[in-house]
């Protein structure tokens, strides 16, 4: 019996990874989206190019598979969070709404909701070096922006169509997910893909804007262990929303470090400029995914930025018309 399974957000960033990593595990995957995957093609059997806001769409998304991988969002970095609060929670409810009850109508057998490590609430990441944030940590509920609220919105809608209509479902609150094929400019990057673009464009002794005083902290999951993880939840008996994300906590200032050295450049400078930051500190306890999936992401930070810096600096190199700075090879 063939496989069959949607992703909707497949024309993304972690969409059109995990359809790729379906496809190679013999799945029949169709990709559902606003549009196709701006860089390169969509390896799915099959698209449904549309708006998932609208019923019909979603309807049409989900005839004839058996699970459904919910990943479509309009989000972004903070740059867009920051700014874009009322839209961001009326296109993503409505999303979500209208993806798990067409998934119920069509008779998916199990149901998976992207969610976000935004759904923690403000008050546990005030400091740096916060603790490792842990999933019973969501209530009582305050996360800090309007795409946190909708995430954590949506984690209650998957349990209550599972109580409700029995539909298996799977929660994964992703941590900071980076790698190529990604957005790196035009204001919706996230601060890896940002710092490598500007590290690919900038010239010999120039200044890399940081926003805020680069103390800030954050974990980075590379994309491929993000779809890793998110095939071995499926693929388990676990429910109950669980961390996807690494445990490795770095400043923004290390961050950008990092993505130097994977440029080889030791020539630039750091400057602190006044810009949106997010919570202060936040990081992944992974001792729930060990514990049911016997695994946690892996990859280290430096592999993850060396393969996403050289594909960065492709793109900056071919809009440019002249070579990145790059390592050498």
């Amino acid at each position: 019996m063939t496989r069959r399974a949607l992703v909707t957000g497949a024309g993304g960033f972690i969409g059109s990874h995990l359809v790729t990593y379906l496809r190679s595990r013999g799945w029949w995957v169709r990709g559902a989206d606003l549009k196709r995957p701006e860089f390169g093609d969509s390896a799915a059997d099959d698209f449904v190019l549309g708006d998932l806001r609208e019923p019909d769409v979603c309807r049409r998304a989900c005839e004839g598979v058996t699970e459904v991988y919910a990943l479509a969002a309009d989000m972004g970095g903070m740059g867009f969070i920051s700014k874009d609060p009322a839209t961001i929670l009326r296109n993503n409810a409505l999303i979500n709404l209208h993806t798990i009850e067409a998934a119920r109508l069509a008779g998916a057998t199990r149901y998976f909701l992207a969610s976000s490590a935004c759904i923690y609430p403000e008050y546990a990441q005030t400091t740096p070096d916060l603790r490792p944030l842990r999933e019973s940590d969501a209530f009582p509920a305050g996360p800090q922006d309007s795409y946190g609220w909708e995430k954590l919105m949506a984690e209650r809608l998957c349990v209550y169509y599972a109580d409700q209509y029995s539909l298996d479902v799977r929660i994964a609150r992703y941590h900071n997910v980076y790698g190529p094929y990604g957005t790196y400019d035009g204001g919706r990057e996230k601060a890896p893909a940002a710092l490598c673009r500007k590290v690919a464009e900038a010239p010999p002794g120039a200044d890399v804007e940081i926003w805020g005083d680069g103390r800030q902290t954050r974990s980075f999951c590379f994309i491929d262990d993000c779809v890793e993880g998110t095939y071995r939840l499926m693929r388990s008996d676990h429910a109950e929303p669980v961390n996807i994300g690494s445990d490795r906590l770095v400043t923004i200032d290390e961050l950008a470090a990092l993505v130097m050295a994977a440029a080889g450049r030791d020539d630039l400078r750091l400057r602190h400029v006044a810009g949106p930051q997010g919570v202060r500190g936040r990081n992944s306890d992974n001792t729930l995914v060990r514990e049911v999936l016997g695994w946690a992401p892996g990859i280290p930070l430096e592999d993850g930025l060396r393969v996403t810096y050289r594909w960065i600096a492709e793109q900056v190199t071919a809009r440019h018309g002249e070579p990145a700075q790059t390592a050498p090879a």
